[in-house]
């Protein structure tokens, strides 16, 4: 298969059980890969360089800032950008091509699709959508906070079929560590941002969380599964205002 004019980015950090699945799933058709790496021990590196990638070793600035400096490395004319975690399924790869080959917008939104405990999830988290697939000229850039950032460019954007599959948990221990973790992290952002705690929404929102991720996502559907990743959604709601009120208490203005 001819390569296309594209390039895939990432960033990673000790990712070697699943780089390699993620590399594997799109090298074929990009004609450069670019890796920033903060500091792996693992073969995170030696993985990402077997799979032709360029890799540049970079101390770890933020989530938003090292996915801005691996868009800055990217030389080709389309740029693909993965997490460690996301792999590219056949039907997306067969949409990605399409999208270079005869392209109609400057971006384009995937659907991203959890893979959560050996299953995919048709119902939790859905749907997904995300930027990932732009034009270098369209100005591409992720924008946000510590956790919740997102890429935005100056042009049209659309949206293309296929699922992008996202282990974002090895297990249950995994998942609810990351929820601890980005839950401190999202509060840190509404410090920053000057938002005030609120006992109201404190008691409240991580109901409102539960509610709309297993009722009206139909979250049920996708049996237990469903139920944690609701109860998990409840849980990192709940930490993040008691984490906000934390900050307040600790190092109120």
């Amino acid at each position: 298969m001819e390569k296309l004019p594209l390039s895939i980015a990432l960033i990673s950090f000790n990712e070697e059980d699943r780089i390699g699945d993620v590399l594997d799933a799109v090298h074929d058709i990009a004609s450069e890969i670019v890796v920033v790496d903060s500091g792996s021990t693992d073969k995170t590196v030696d993985i990402a360089r077997k799979y032709g990638a360029k890799v540049f070793l970079e101390k770890w600035k933020g989530y938003k800032d090292q996915k801005n400096s691996a868009l800055e490395k990217c030389s080709q004319d389309w740029i693909l950008f993965l997490d460690c975690d996301e792999v590219v399924s056949q039907d997306l790869k067969k949409s990605i091509i399409d999208a270079v080959q005869n392209p109609s917008a400057d971006g384009y939104f995937i659907n991203r699709k959890t893979v959560y405990l050996g299953k995919v999830l048709k119902y939790a988290f859905q749907p997904d959508w995300k930027l990932r697939l732009v034009k270098r000229s369209s100005n591409p850039r992720w924008e946000g906070g510590n956790v919740h950032e997102y890429l935005v460019i100056d042009g049209k954007t659309s949206k293309i079929n296929g699922d992008l599959l996202h282990y974002s948990y090895r297990d249950i221990y995994d998942h609810f560590m990351k929820v601890v973790n980005y839950s401190k992290l999202s509060a840190e952002d509404m410090y920053k941002r000057g938002k005030k705690f609120s006992l109201l929404k404190l008691i409240l929102n991580p109901w409102a969380s539960f509610f709309k991720e297993y009722f009206l996502k139909k979250g049920f559907f996708d049996g237990i599964r469903g139920l944690i990743i609701a109860v998990s959604t409840l849980f990192y709601t709940f930490l993040k205002y008691i984490y906000l009120w934390e900050k307040y208490n600790k190092f109120g203005k």
